[in-house]
């Protein structure tokens, strides 16, 4: 799921990095600290959109839930998680068509490990549904289920403190997407590219 991995590291790192007078004041209670996002909008110009040689949409995404952190284990190295609602419309620039998808899920951080070179290694669950309807409001495809990622983050010589955190490089995929999987691209595309 590539939105929940591009919210979660620019969305929760952020929200880490304005959170610093709660991460001082609850460490030493486990809880880092606990944000509600309220219809946060992110947008975004793609080239190229599902790999279509000169398909150029703006991708607009509005979220809003709760994230939070907390301490875990000996080393009080630092677990996210996070249980959002968003709604992203994909317009084509070139004529004005769009679709909109419609997800909720839950994201979260199964495993920390810190790999003493300054790096951790994440393991990352993410679950939830996501619907994309078509310019007439119809459902035209469904993704359910879950699915596990790795990503490596530079902990920036803090390995229980996210405020420096930034990610290095998504590492692959751990378990495939179970549930329904349907194509997004394969059904969004023609209806992007119509007269």
């Amino acid at each position: 799921m590539r939105h929940s991995r591009r919210f979660r590291l620019s969305a929760i790192l952020a929200l880490g990095l304005t959170a610093a007078v709660t991460l001082a004041a609850a460490a030493s209670a486990g809880q880092i600290f606990r944000e509600k996002i309220r219809d946060e909008v992110e947008i975004e110009v793609i080239e190229d959109f599902c790999g279509v040689e000169g398909l150029t949409v703006e991708f607009e995404t509005t979220a809003s839930g709760h994230v939070h952190a907390v301490t875990h284990g000996r080393d009080g190295l630092a677990y996210f998680g996070a249980q959002i609602r968003q709604t992203e419309v994909v317009t084509n620039l070139a004529n004005g068509n769009s679709v909109m998808s419609a997800s909720t899920f839950i994201d979260k951080d199964l495993r920390v490990t810190d790999n003493g070179d300054g790096t951790l290694t994440l393991l990352i669950l993410t679950t939830g549904n996501a619907v994309l309807y078509g310019e007439d409001g119809k459902v035209i495809a469904r993704n359910s289920g879950q699915a596990r990622f790795e990503i490596l983050v530079d902990h920036g010589g803090t390995p229980a403190d996210p405020r420096d955190d930034t990610e290095l490089e998504f590492l692959g995929v751990v378990k495939e997407s179970t549930g329904r999987n349907d194509d997004f691209c394969e059904l969004a595309v023609p209806i992007l590219t119509a007269a």
